[in-house]
């Protein structure tokens, strides 16, 4: 049985533990201040508490550290000394795997990987950087089994990170946008909060189901099965080219990806 430690246990770290707990070979521990987040996990998913990061770092075969940016170089200096052997993964945006190397003191091989919001669901989309020399092939097999059993996983080079970032970490922002946009002419055409919410959810999800139940059918087809010749869907789908929707949705990605760009060189 491994152990599998998080330092942080909030929404996301809370997320992979739930996950990872599903797993028979793992065991969970965790430590986070607020002990209404482990005691909440420990109803979930059977998290064992510490009562700090390095009891986390001593006990755990693999540290997810998942606290905010602006912490992360105060717990990994703290549970350095205790690394020896073990295996770091790094969840915090804008930390890359040199600062992360830097902290620990290069005491042990790391992982950076950027997981998005519908990981809390278990329908999230990840990225990981195996980009550390120090890994070897089996610490690589042990990250990529243990984030693709929980999400849909890719391994990029920390290079790559920012394009992941802009299409696939904030691409969630942008879902829900339109989902807002839905729900809001819902309400203009004259159904119930509750109803146009619910409809919307389920009109989004539903779509991308049929889009994947028929991976051989281009998403093109799948719209032009709803035109019909002269009817009101392609009239709608017109107005949206005639907006500029598509470039439109193409710019904000491309937009996100500059910002990305910028905050990964800050």
């Amino acid at each position: 049985m491994l152990t599998f430690g998080s330092i942080g246990c909030g929404n996301m770290g809370g997320a992979i533990l739930s996950g990872v707990a599903k797993l028979e070979k793992w065991q969970v521990i965790g430590f986070d201040p607020c002990q209404t987040a482990t005691d909440a996990l420990h109803e979930r998913c059977g998290l064992r508490s510490c009562d700090d990061e390095i009891e986390v770092a001593q006990q755990a075969d693999v540290i997810l550290i998942a606290v905010k940016p602006q912490h992360v170089q105060g717990v990994v200096e703290k549970i350095a000394p205790h690394l020896g052997g073990k295996l770091l993964v790094s969840l915090a945006a804008g930390v890359s795997l040199r600062r992360i190397k830097t902290y620990s003191g290069d005491t042990c091989p790391a992982v950076v990987i950027m997981p998005n919001t519908p990981t809390m669901v278990g329908e999230g989309c990840c990225a990981l950087c195996l980009d550390d020399p120090a890994l070897n092939e089996d610490q690589k097999k042990l990250v990529l089994e243990l984030f693709s059993a929980i999400s849909t996983t890719v391994v990029l080079h920390e290079s790559h990170i920012p394009e992941f970032s802009a299409f696939i970490g904030s691409g969630p922002a942008f879902i829900f946008h339109l989902l807002e946009s839905f729900v809001e002419v819902g309400l203009r055409l004259g159904f119930s909060y509750h109803d146009a919410k619910q409809l919307a959810e389920k009109l989004m999800a539903g779509s991308v189901r049929l889009a994947q139940e028929n991976p051989e059918v281009p998403h093109a087809k799948l719209r032009m099965n709803v035109c019909s010749p002269g009817g009101s869907s392609i009239v709608g789908v017109n107005e949206m080219d005639r907006l500029g929707v598509r470039g439109a949705i193409i710019e904000t990605v491309l937009a996100t990806h500059r910002r990305a760009l910028e905050m990964s060189t800050d």
